[in-house]
């Protein structure tokens, strides 16, 4: 008789003494993604669950009731609309600091409930810094592609995110130390991009500061 596929995260986590750079690297990805669109995040976390083919944490387990898949649904497909919008994008974004972060610690920290209070205080901020991390280079991104006259850019950009949000939490659920590994070089992308931005602001911002000497 055939094997249902079944991805035993249950076991994961509960075996943390074996399986403890696991928790990291599932945490990582899905921190990541969250700070991308934390409600397909939630979403396919929840669906996944539902469906037999994950077992959440007991810390976890409210992500696989129908209302809060149905609420993070909602939420997503409003978000699918308004993401694409020009300018209304930004607000949406910038609002969503006070979503995605949070929330991502929030996962971070019901996902090692296991822990000791001061590992899991650790994973809490870790998780809420690369949900920041992912979710500053988004708007940031977003703020650059905006003001073009074309609306296809940001219109292929936000389904990017989409993609990427849900394909990566799905992923992360399978093969944890790979989607870590992505993770860990899209944010090492990231801080080569801030420190290249930084440097070229601070260029212009000492030759207008030359140029009214």
């Amino acid at each position: 008789m055939a094997m249902q596929p079944r991805y035993h995260l249950v076991t994961m986590f509960h075996t943390l003494n074996l399986q403890g750079s696991e928790i990291a690297a599932l945490l990582v990805a899905i921190s990541f993604a969250a700070g991308l669109n934390v409600y397909a995040t939630v979403a396919t976390l929840g669906i996944l669950a539902h469906a037999n083919l994950l077992q959440l944490p007991s810390g976890l387990h409210a992500l696989a009731d129908w209302w809060i898949i149905g609420a993070c649904l909602g939420l997503f497909a409003i978000e699918f609309v308004v993401d694409k919008i020009p300018v209304v994008d930004l607000i949406w974004n910038a609002l969503h600091t006070f979503v995605r972060v949070p929330v991502a610690a929030l996962l971070a920290f019901g996902a090692t409930s296991q822990l000791s209070p001061l590992k899991q205080m650790l994973a809490t901020i870790i998780g809420g810094a690369i949900a920041l991390a992912a979710h500053s280079s988004k708007t940031a991104l977003r703020a650059v592609v905006t003001p073009s006259p074309e609306p296809l850019s940001n219109t292929a950009l936000s389904l990017g995110e989409d993609v990427l949000a849900v394909g990566l939490t799905w992923f992360a659920t399978a093969h944890p130390y790979s989607a870590a590994v992505l993770v860990l070089l899209f944010l090492t992308i990231i801080a080569v991009l801030i420190r290249k931005v930084s440097r070229a602001l601070g260029m212009m911002f000492r030759s207008s500061k030359l140029s009214l000497l």
